[in-house]
C-alpha cells in the first residue's frame, strides 16, 4: 500500500490526514489555534503557531496511523487562502502577524484604487475585484505599518507568502520559497492569463517584486523536507489554495464540473477550462489547481468560476450561541423536521453582509414571513434553507456565465463540508436547484485535492482519469419539487433579500 500524507492548514485549525493510494482516509489529527482581533474588522494568526500545529498535528496523524514517514511518497499541502505573511529570509522571523483573509483593514486602500478608476485593469489580468480579501493590499498595510518592514524588502531582505509559502519555506529548513497557481491567482498580484506576477500591478501597490515566491503548478516537486522533522526526507508535491484543492479532490476536472463546499460559509466553483471569462453575474474568476500531467507540453493555465456565501453553516451556530434555540449544532435536523415546512418564513443571515452574487456589504440578517403560528421550529428550517437559498443564487449565476460563454448549465453539483451531511438540506438544494446534488463517500475533499496532486507528481496516480475512477457517490439528491414552485421559492427569496438590504 502507498501513503501520501496532506497537510490541511484552515482559518480555526490545522488537520493532517493519512490517505492511501485508493484515496481512503487512513488516520487523521487535529488542532485548533489562537484567533487574535487587535481592533474592530482585524484577524490576526500567529505564523509560529499555524506551524507548530501542523507539524504537530502531522507526526500525530502518522503516529494514529502507525505508520512512519518513510511509509509517505509525498506530502501535499493545502490552506487558507489570501492569509498574508511577510517573515525575514535570514532568521525566519515573522516581521508582523499573519494578516487573516477576512481582515479588512486594508479597506481604505482598495477604496482609493477603486475610485482612481484600477477596478477594470485589476479584474483583466488577475480576474478578482479590488477588495480587502485579497493579498496584495495586506502586504502593502505591512509594508506601511510595521517599522523597517519597507526598507528591509527593498534590499531582498523579506518574503512573502501564503500559508502555503511559508508550511513549505518551514519544512524545507528556509531552502525553498515557493507557491503554487492556485494561491498566487489569490493575491491581486498575479496574472493568471500568463501565470506570472504582474509587474504593473506590483508597481501600483509599491511592492518589491524580491518579496514574492517563485510559481509553480499545482502539482510540482516543490522540495524536500528537513528529515529531522517526522523522520525522514519527504518530496513536498503538490500545493492549492483549498477551495481549488476541493474542486480537484471533488474531481472536477473538466468545464462545467462544479463543487459547493458547506462550512462555516460555502464556496462554490465551477471548472471553465483553459477558458478566461470575466462573470457577468456577480462572480470572481480565478485559476484552477493546474495538475500539468504531461510535462511534455507547455504549463497552460486553466481557470474557474468562484462564488462565496459568507454565512453557510455560521447560521446553525448563531442558532445555538445566539438564538439558543439548540444545545449542540447535530440538533438542528430534528427540530427542522419536526415542521413540514418553514410555514412561510424566510430567513436572510447576511450577518456580515452579503457575498455572491449580491456584494452588498450593508445587508443585516433578517427573518420575514413571521406570523402567530410561527415557531422556533420554522425559524430553524428557515435558517437552513437559507444556506441553501444562497448556494442556489450562485449556482444560477454560474449557469448564467456559462451561457453566455456558448456553454452549457451546471448539470450537477458535488458537495462537500460539514453542512452536507445534512440530507433535509441537501435534499431541499436539489429540489431549488432542479438536478443531482452528489454527496461523495470521501468528503474530505480538501485534503483529498492535495492529496492527489501530491500523488499525481511522485508517480502514485499518472492520469486524471485514474483519479475520475476513484470519485465515488455516497448518496445522490434527486429533485423532487415541480420547477414551478422552485421557481416560486426562488423569487421569495430574492424579495427577502431585497427586504434585507434596504436603506
Amino acid at each position: 500500500m502507498t501513503y501520501i500524507l496532506a497537510l490541511d492548514q484552515g482559518t480555526s485549525s490545522s488537520r493532517s490526514i493519512v490517505f492511501d493510494d485508493s484515496g481512503r482516509v487512513v488516520a487523521q489529527a487535529q488542532r485548533e489555534f489562537t484567533q487574535h482581533f487587535p481592533q474592530p474588522g482585524w484577524v490576526e494568526h500567529d505564523p509560529l503557531e499555524i506551524w507548530q500545529s501542523q507539524l504537530a498535528t502531522a507526526r500525530e496523524a502518522l503516529a494514529k496511523a502507525r505508520l512512519q514517514a518513510a511509509d509517505m511518497k509525498a506530502i501535499g499541502i493545502t490552506n487558507q487562502r489570501e492569509t498574508t505573511l511577510v517573515w525575514n529570509r535570514r532568521t525566519g522571523q515573522p516581521v508582523y502577524n499573519a494578516i487573516v483573509w477576512q481582515d479588512r483593514r486594508a479597506e481604505p486602500l482598495c477604496a482609493e484604487l477603486r475610485e482612481q478608476g484600477h477596478a477594470q485593469a485589476v479584474q483583466a489580468a488577475t480576474g478578482l475585484i479590488i477588495d480587502a480579501y485579497f493579498s496584495g493590499t495586506k502586504i502593502r498595510w505591512i509594508l506601511d505599518n510595521v517599522a523597517g518592514a519597507r526598507a528591509a524588502a527593498e534590499r531582498g531582505e523579506l518574503a512573502f507568502g501564503t500559508v502555503d509559502s511559508w508550511l513549505l519555506w518551514q519544512l524545507t529548513g528556509g531552502r525553498v520559497h515557493a507557491t503554487d497557481v492556485s494561491n498566487a491567482a489569490r493575491t491581486m498580484l498575479f496574472n493568471v492569463r500568463e501565470n506570472r506576477w504582474d509587474e504593473s500591478l506590483l508597481e501600483l501597490l509599491k511592492i518589491p517584486a524580491s518579496l514574492l515566491p517563485e510559481v509553480h503548478p499545482s502539482s510540482h516537486l516543490f522540495g524536500e523536507t528537513d528529515a529531522a522533522l517526522l523522520g525522514a526526507s519527504l518530496p513536498v508535491g503538490g500545493m492549492a489554495g483549498d477551495q481549488q484543492s476541493a474542486l480537484f479532490g471533488q474531481a472536477c476536472f473538466k468545464a462545467g464540473m462544479a463543487k459547493n463546499t458547506y462550512g462555516t460559509g460555502c464556496f462554490m466553483l465551477m471548472h471553465t477550462g483553459e477558458r478566461f471569462q470575466v462573470s457577468g453575474n456577480g462572480l470572481i474568476t480565478t485559476a484552477a489547481a493546474q495538475p500539468h500531467v504531461d510535462r511534455s507540453a507547455a504549463w497552460r493555465p486553466e481557470f474557474a468560476l468562484e462564488g462565496s456565501v459568507f454565512i453557510g453553516g455560521a447560521v446553525v451556530q448563531w442558532l445555538r450561541d445566539g438564538l439558543q434555540a439548540i444545545s449542540a449544532s447535530s440538533e438542528v435536523q430534528g427540530l427542522a423536521e419536526s415542521v413540514p415546512d418553514a410555514g412561510g418564513v424566510m430567513f436572510v443571515p447576511a450577518f456580515t453582509g452579503l457575498g455572491a452574487p449580491y456584494w452588498n456589504a450593508e445587508a443585516r440578517g433578517a427573518i420575514v414571513g413571521l406570523t402567530r403560528g410561527s415557531t422556533v421550529a420554522h425559524i430553524a428550517r428557515a435558517a437552513l434553507e437559507s444556506i441553501a437559498f444562497q448556494s442556489a443564487a450562485l449556482l444560477q449565476a454560474m449557469s448564467r456565465d456559462a451561457v453566455a460563454a456558448g456553454g452549457h448549465p451546471v448539470t450537477e453539483l458535488r458537495v462537500d463540508g460539514g453542512a452536507c451531511v445534512n440530507d433535509l438540506l441537501m435534499q431541499f438544494q436539489a429540489d431549488l436547484l432542479g438536478i443531482p446534488v452528489l454527496r461523495p463517500q470521501v468528503i474530505e475533499t480538501t485534503a483529498l485535492g492535495a492529496a492527489y496532486l501530491a500523488g499525481l507528481s511522485s508517480g502514485v496516480w499518472r492520469t486524471l482519469d485514474e483519479l475520475s475512477s476513484q470519485w465515488k457517490a455516497e448518496r445522490v439528491f434527486h429533485p423532487t419539487l415541480p420547477r414551478e414552485r422552485a421557481e416560486e421559492l426562488m423569487m421569495r427569496w430574492e424579495r427577502a433579500v431585497r427586504q434585507a438590504t434596504a436603506t
